[in-house]
């Protein structure tokens, strides 16, 4: 029976996205899970997403609703969406995201297997502008610490009961690109959340993708959900962002770059972020600038390729 079955609420934020939506859409609404409502909020849009969104409830009725009015970003409209569904387990999918067949049945059943974790999560492709696979989201089995090191968890391919969202406050809608990675990491100081080897999502990359063309937003709200929950950033955050300062490669399509000038602000800023644990930081950084790396920095500099003064 329908009703013996979690009701799983999908939701997605949107603006301006017709590009891609319908893409989106179509992933969520050919679902193979019987009990789930989808619910598309969206930010005014202007651009013909209005349009995709009535044909699309005006056929799936009984499973999509939407909704059309200003809000403050994707946060909000994620908060909005999550107080209207009704859903034990909650997820949502941005307008350039895609579900793989079957990815809804999958997370319910092994979150059904496992009623002690929060939530799971599984595996990812990441994708062009046309489909086309880039690679794989390098999710990792789940661990509270290395969380704060890096984001190992692929937002479209996560599942997560609406009671453990709940209980830790919902979502930051003062948030502009983290709010996820916030999520994630206030849910691991209580909960488990569950890795699945399972691929259920694509995670769209383009030039107008929000974690490419905001870097910097992402950097800095990354670091601040870091540093507010644990109390201290790791080499990994301080290191992307001051290479980002120095170069605005997005680190993607542009790969980072390391150089030594990128290393010596490193410890700048990171003394700066980390200030109520410089010792801890000052160690953390010795650790990966060892001194053959330091040698190897430094022959690549500038000044000591045109100053012939290189190290041996």
């Amino acid at each position: 029976m329908i009703s013996e079955l979690p009701a799983v609420t999908i939701v997605t934020p949107c603006l301006n996205a017709a590009q891609f939506l319908e893409c989106t859409l179509a992933s969520v609404l050919g679902q193979d899970y019987p009990n789930f409502e989808y619910l598309v909020i969206d930010g005014g849009s202007t651009d013909g997403t209005l349009g995709l969104l009535e044909r699309y409830a005006s056929a799936y009725p009984d499973k999509m609703r939407y909704s059309s009015g200003r809000d403050s970003g994707a946060a909000e409209a994620i908060a909005r969406g999550f107080a209207m569904g009704r859903g034990e387990v909650f997820a949502y999918l941005n307008a350039d995201d895609t579900y793989f067949p079957g990815a809804i049945r999958t997370a319910v059943m092994h979150l059904a297997y496992e009623p002690e974790v929060a939530g799971v999560y599984g595996n990812a492709s990441w994708i062009d502008k046309d489909g086309s696979v880039l690679g794989t989201y390098p999710t990792k089995g789940f661990d509270a610490g290395l969380l704060g090191r890096e984001c190992f968890i692929c937002q479209p391919a996560c599942f997560v009961r609406a009671a453990a969202i709940r209980a830790v406050g919902g979502f930051d809608i003062r948030l502009h690109s983290a709010f996820d990675y916030d999520l994630w990491l206030r849910l691991a100081q209580r909960y488990t959340l569950r890795r699945i080897d399972v691929l259920l999502a694509s995670s769209r990359m383009h030039a107008e993708n929000k974690t490419l063309s905001q870097r910097g937003t992402v950097f800095r709200e990354a670091i601040g959900c870091v540093r507010r929950h644990q109390g201290y950033v790791p080499f990994q955050w301080i290191h992307g962002y001051s290479s980002f300062l120095l170069d605005k490669r997005d680190q993607f399509f542009e790969p980072l770059l390391p150089s030594f000038s990128k290393f010596l602000f490193s410890l700048v800023l990171g003394l700066s972020v980390n200030w109520r644990h410089p010792l801890r930081y000052v160690r953390e950084w010795c650790e990966v600038m060892s001194p053959d790396a330091f040698v190897r920095r430094w022959n690549a500099t500038w000044i000591a390729r045109r100053m012939g003064i290189q190290i041996r």
